[in-house]
């Protein structure tokens, strides 16, 4: 791994190290989540001028009015993906944005099929997720409300900003027992919900309040 990957300072292993720390004295128990966490270099997914504070558990800004979440958040909804079946197959992710959920969820499922909606961040992303060497996710540029129907159904769907509900045309490629991740609210009253699809419909269990950015329509 090159230095830039390893970090150095405030963006070192030790530094890294305090971080998984803190996570789980928030309450993140998923082992495998942690060292996935640890061991991926956060701070190549921002801006230089941002790096130093890549460990923080802040969201921070990654341009075109987006951010990239807080560490705890990316464990949280990861954990709470896994959580049902430990391991999944394939998982759709709304909203690629830097990258960074996508490089923790590519470590722990099958495939990730991530959608972004604004092109820049796209092609950041996947520069990023290449110096990984992450060879198991598709990217598509188009409206995270459409999903990726041609690889539905999804064992898996983890949404990175909130729509005021659930997208119906989501809930519809989400397979029998699959499970989704999401926020849902207006700004100043979002709450974290996770959706499991059974035969009979939808069981919706709501975690705990949370900010992210809209969940907007159209591309960019």
């Amino acid at each position: 791994m090159t230095l830039s990957l390893q970090g150095m300072g405030m963006t070192s292993l030790r530094t890294r190290e305090r971080m998984i720390k803190r996570l789980s004295e928030q309450g993140v128990q998923n082992k495998r989540v942690l060292e996935i966490m640890r061991d991926t270099p956060r701070h190549i997914f921002m801006d230089e001028a941002l790096s130093s504070r890549a460990y923080e558990d802040t969201a921070l800004p990654i341009g075109y009015n987006q951010t990239i979440s807080q560490p705890y958040i990316v464990a949280k909804m990861t954990e709470l993906l896994l959580e049902a079946s430990g391991r999944l197959g394939n998982v759709l992710e709304i909203g690629t944005g830097c990258g960074y959920q996508t490089a923790i969820l590519a470590q722990l499922v099958d495939h990730v099929y991530s959608v972004e909606r604004i092109l820049p961040l796209q092609r950041k992303a996947k520069s990023h997720l290449w110096d990984l060497k992450l060879k198991n996710i598709s990217f598509y540029y188009g409206d995270g409300n459409l999903g990726w129907p041609d690889y539905a159904p999804f064992d898996g769907i983890l949404a990175s900003a909130a729509p005021a509900e659930v997208p119906l045309q989501l809930l519809e490629q989400l397979a029998i027992g699959g499970v989704m991740v999401i926020p849902i609210g207006l700004s100043g009253d979002q709450v974290l919900q996770r959706v499991t699809r059974t035969i009979d419909g939808y069981d919706i269990e709501k975690l705990e309040t949370v900010t992210f950015v809209p969940f907007l329509s159209g591309k960019e």
